[in-house]
This record gives structure tokens, sequence and C-alpha cells, in this order.
């Protein structure tokens, strides 16, 4: 299956990706996380759910194996 949103596999994952690559406090906060469970689990303990967009943390839909990979290259 080929990527189909803007080079991601679906919106929700671009969305996610895009706000921890976009706004300075998420990508330095995911670059000590290591890993999107641990970034996802966090943020969950500290009340943020989704996005500024809305789109969950723990959506369903995330291709969380690309979103490990964004978040180790970091």
């Amino acid at each position: 299956m080929s990527d189909t949103y803007n080079g991601w596999a679906n919106r929700a994952t671009w969305n996610v990706a895009l706000w921890i690559q976009n706004d300075e406090g998420l990508y330095n906060f995911a670059k000590e996380c290591g890993s999107y469970k641990v970034f996802r689990e966090t943020m969950r303990e500290v009340g943020y759910l989704e996005t500024p967009d809305q789109v969950s943390y723990n959506d369903s839909a995330l291709d969380v194996d690309r979103l490990n990979e964004l978040i180790q290259d970091l």
C-alpha cells in the first residue's frame, strides 16, 4: 500500500507528524520520549489527548511504526 496523504499513510498520521515536527515544544518533548508509545502515554498523563487539529494521539488509524521512525530520527 502506498502513502496516500502528503507522504504519510493517512491524514491522522500526517497531522500528528506535522505537529511533532513543527511545534518546538512537541518536537523537543518527542525527542526526549524516544518512541511514539512513550510520547502518547505521557501526553495522555498530562491531559493532552489530541493535536490542536483534534486528531487523537491514540487514533486507531495512526501508522505507529512510521511515527516511531519519525521520533527516533529527531
